[in-house]
């Protein structure tokens, strides 16, 4: 298979497994994508969810398949079916309820890079190289898509990755913003910091990340809806059990 999913206790691993083709998606990997995502998101054991290639020192995705992508963009159905099914991998991820990390040693282009970008975090080691490359095509990003590298960055240096196509080193995106954390052993840290994160507040982490996204989407002050979720976590078991522990001088058990 070339994207299966894997669960180890609280963390899951979505892997991507094509490396003899760098890792490029064909239509069926995208259109799998979401089922895989959708099983980790439904499965309560389950705290966080690492996307990586299935193995080390390989690209992270190079993008597209081109020779699938050439042939099918001559068809405007086949162009239709393969946009949407970009489009549920990139909203569906971006989306997800529970914390996302890209794990990226190696290429990460086109729509490999807008995976990454849909993660909620990308730990990248010092060979991954990041590249969003329409304009070398001839092609124009979505806006969703545009979105996700204008809230990473920012606009000028969005325009600047956009306007050229260039293809930047780990350092230079550390810099930037296009990834969060640069560690020579990026498979170690990632795994660190998902044990981390499994290890608190799930409530806590799923409502701060609705309250991030309203901000990214404009929001500049509490309404009804995000009061709501403030005042609903005192009512909450994550609560209850972080107050026990706390009192208790225990580590909590969320």
């Amino acid at each position: 298979m070339t994207l299966r999913l894997e669960k180890n206790g609280k963390i899951a691993n979505l892997l991507i497994d094509r490396p003899h083709k760098r890792n490029a998606f064909t239509q069926e990997m995208w259109e799998l994508f979401p089922e895989l995502l959708a099983d980790a998101m439904a499965d309560d054991t389950i705290r966080v969810l690492l996307v990586h290639a299935s193995t080390k020192d390989s690209a992270f995705c190079a993008g597209a398949d081109i020779g699938e992508f050439g042939a099918g963009s001559t068809d405007p159905v086949w162009r239709a079916r393969n946009q949407a099914a970009i489009g549920k991998v990139q909203h569906d991820l971006a989306q997800a309820a529970k914390p996302t990390i890209a794990v990226i040693d190696g290429d990460c282009v086109g729509g490999g890079c807008g995976i990454a970008l849909a993660c909620d975090m990308r730990i990248a080691g010092p060979t991954a190289r990041f590249g969003i490359t329409p304009a070398k095509l001839g092609l124009v990003y979505p806006l969703h898509d545009t979105k996700l590298l204008v809230d990473a960055v920012g606009p000028s240096q969005a325009k600047r990755i956009l306007f050229t196509g260039q293809i930047l080193s780990a350092e230079e995106s550390l810099r930037i913003g296009l990834i969060t954390i640069l560690a020579d052993d990026p498979y170690g840290e990632a795994a660190a910091l998902a044990e981390t994160m499994a290890s608190v507040s799930s409530h806590s982490q799923r409502m701060s990340k609705q309250i991030v996204q309203r901000i990214l989407d404009g929001q500049a002050d509490d309404d009804e809806a995000s009061s709501t979720l403030f005042d609903a976590a005192f009512e909450s078991d994550d609560f209850k059990e972080g107050v026990s522990a706390f009192l208790a001088k225990r580590k909590p058990e969320f």
